[in-house]
């Protein structure tokens, strides 16, 4: 009789983490090496990627820091071809960094701003997924997980670009999944609700904004970035084997509220 809970035994396997220095990314690089993966903490200053890899390595884990501000294309090539070389593989592309410069009217805001939020947020994880699909149809599979936001299934006020962007990353992932499930490549999307880390905390330090968040969603209150990590487990290891082209929740029910 198989043992199911082994599947989710990331033992060999290389992941690749963008905006993993911190917050969600952090989490999920944790949780992935913690199951066994050889991480890659990536994000744009390499002294920090650097810290954080010697902090998993300090605990007994595996993982390498290289930088990458994806917005650079040839930074986007240098980590996926780092990875590569270092490892002799890459099973798993976690596309977490994203940035959200501007907070208003989507009439308030101009082309530049526009260019690089599509950049880093949309363009970004399609190059860098179309470059480690050659690595994963070699070795016969992969599982690339992308992660979105409720905010690109829901409108809301001052978050009309950075929507956009989440809204187009869950139709590129289905599309990977159509596209590359043929060669036993799959990808998936997370979309979590309003989490504490920096990157939000101009949403979560306001205070009524947090109270009425907090009366509307179900389990009535914030996520911390951990609990972003088990559906990431999940999707990359085996114990997901037959999940690709899927849209997943973590927002304490907020797309059920009213």
């Amino acid at each position: 009789m198989e043992n199911i809970a082994s599947r989710f035994n990331l033992t060999g396997k290389v992941a690749i983490v963008t905006g993993s220095s911190k917050g969600i990314g952090r989490s999920i690089a944790q949780g992935l090496a913690e199951n066994g993966a050889k991480v890659v903490i990536s994000s744009r200053k390499q002294e920090v990627v650097d810290a954080v890899a010697e902090e998993f390595r300090a605990a007994g884990l595996e993982a390498v820091g290289i930088q990458c501000h994806i917005g650079d294309a040839e930074q986007r090539r240098a980590l996926i071809s780092k990875t590569h070389e270092m490892y002799g593989g890459i099973d798993i592309l976690v596309n977490n960094a994203a940035i959200n410069p501007y907070y208003g009217p989507l009439e308030g805001s101009d082309e530049a701003v526009f260019d690089k939020i599509m950049e880093v947020n949309v363009k970004a994880p399609w190059v860098l997924s179309n470059l480690v699909l050659p690595y994963m149809k070699g070795q016969g599979g992969g599982s690339i997980i992308n992660i979105s936001s409720v905010e690109g299934l829901r409108p809301g006020f001052g978050l009309g670009l950075y929507s956009a962007t989440k809204s187009a990353l869950i139709m590129l992932t289905k599309n990977q999944a159509k596209e590359w499930g043929r060669y036993g490549v799959r990808a998936n999307v997370l979309c979590p609700g309003l989490i504490k880390t920096k990157f939000s905390e101009g949403l979560w330090s306001d205070e009524k904004l947090v109270g009425g968040y907090n009366k509307t969603v179900p389990l009535g209150r914030i996520a911390a970035p951990e609990e972003m990590a088990g559906l990431v487990m999940l999707l990359a290891s085996d114990a997901g084997s037959y999940m690709t082209g899927g849209v997943f929740l973590a927002d304490g029910g907020y797309m059920v509220s009213g």
